[in-house]
């Protein structure tokens, strides 16, 4: 039975079991849940402790063993596919949001509860100027274990530059290194992937064993809403990439499945890097010089599906409070979100924050991102495993012969 069939199945016994389970607070349901919870927190801390070190090996190997002109043509390609994809998942949003949620609605009589639950107090934005100084970490090693990821990219990216125009006897070393490094990396994780059935299935069974019903109800329109246009999002990804890769669809699908399992799981592209890679240069046969360098970036600023879903959550609230969008008003929060979609601070709902400036000038309630926040754990999750299929969907587009 191949590894994507066991995860499968985790994932769909952990969400029937803790379904049955639920509501799990007293009683033989809380303690079980109580001892398998465990497993899936031990299996995410797992493939969280591979990151840094796999991130910051493959960007020094991949760009000092390049040279400038290939990180200089791979990274631009990249980049422009990044701003082409999120310009169109915004537009989708913009296109498709508002005539889905009248179409599927939502029932609102729950919503002064949670507006009372989770209030504008507790929206607090770092200010760009914090994140745009903070881009270039005084400590590269204090970022390191603070988890500051894409301070350590940007460090990294330097260090690898500098590496590749020293000696070329040094260069070779740190090259060497850095591959040893990143090739030791892989070993623990194909020893964390053979336990990914078992991670799977006790995140997801504690899940649903703590929300139960919850998943349905007043937002059951909302939520199903954003689940339909990420699958959307997603499905446009597949011809994309066999109409302008060197891979076939079918390749690319089998390549994604793990990768998408597992983001759905643990709601983190970060944390899904170690999967990415493992599967893009194994089962799709990305080369490792331009997976080493795209996918840490894409991990590090892409979030594909996120302007799709966070358009769909503006016109939810705008719709709930009564405040009325008009085209030019509706194409500028398009427009804003997408672009701020590359601008998320490393918080929980981190893309949610963002947003307040854009609700404030639009006259939008600051409770609707409170009501977003207590609702985004079920679209994160859609987000995350999107997100992936798109990182995997531009390290395919860019490894081209011309690219190199």
């Amino acid at each position: 039975m191949s590894l994507t069939t066991r995860i499968l199945i985790g994932l769909v016994a952990g969400l029937v079991i803790g379904l049955r389970l639920s509501p799990a607070d007293a009683g033989a349901a809380a303690l079980a849940v109580a001892w398998i919870e465990p497993i899936g927190a031990l299996w995410v801390n797992a493939i969280r402790m591979t990151v840094i070190p796999l991130l910051v090996s493959l960007l020094v190997a991949g760009i000092a063993g390049a040279g400038t002109g290939t990180v200089a043509r791979v990274g631009g390609g990249a980049v422009a596919w990044f701003v082409a994809l999120a310009a169109a998942s915004a537009v989708l949003g913009g296109l498709l949001a508002p005539a889905m949620l009248g179409l599927l609605g939502a029932d609102a009589a729950e919503i002064p509860e949670m507006v009372g639950a989770v209030g504008p107090s507790e929206i607090s934005l770092p200010p760009f100027r914090d994140w745009f100084v903070g881009l270039l970490p005084s400590n590269p090693v204090a970022a390191a274990a603070d988890g500051a990821i894409l301070p350590l990219v940007v460090f990294s990216v330097l260090f690898g530059l500098a590496a590749g125009r020293i000696e070329p006897d040094l260069r070779d070393r740190i090259v060497g290194a850095a591959r040893a490094v990143g090739d030791t990396m892989f070993v623990v994780i194909g020893w964390i992937l053979a336990a990914a059935p078992f991670g799977v299935f006790a995140l997801t069974l504690n899940l649903a064993a703590q929300t139960g019903a919850s998943l349905v109800g007043a937002v059951a329109g909302y939520l199903l809403t954003t689940a339909l246009l990420v699958a959307i999002a997603t499905a446009a990804l597949y011809p994309l990439v066999g109409t302008f890769s060197r891979f076939s669809v079918h390749a690319f699908r089998n390549a994604a499945v793990p990768a998408q399992v597992v983001g759905f799981s643990i709601r983190s592209s970060l944390a899904t890097l170690p999967v990415m890679m493992e599967e893009a240069e194994k089962t799709l046969g990305v080369r490792p010089e331009v997976a080493g360098l795209a996918l840490p970036a894409a991990v590090s600023l892409f979030k594909y599906a996120s302007p799709a879903v966070r358009v769909t959550g503006t016109f939810f609230v705008a719709g709930l409070f009564g405040v009325h969008l008009g085209v030019v008003e509706a194409a500028a929060l398009v427009a804003g979100i997408g672009a701020l979609s590359f601008y998320s601070p490393g918080i929980p709902s981190g893309a949610l924050f963002v947003m307040a400036p854009l609700y404030q000038a639009f006259g939008l309630p600051l409770e609707g991102i409170g009501i977003l926040i207590a609702l985004d754990v079920i679209p994160d999750m859609f987000i995350t495993a999107s997100n992936v299929t798109a990182d995997l969907a531009v390290a395919a587009l860019v490894d081209r012969p011309a690219a190199l």
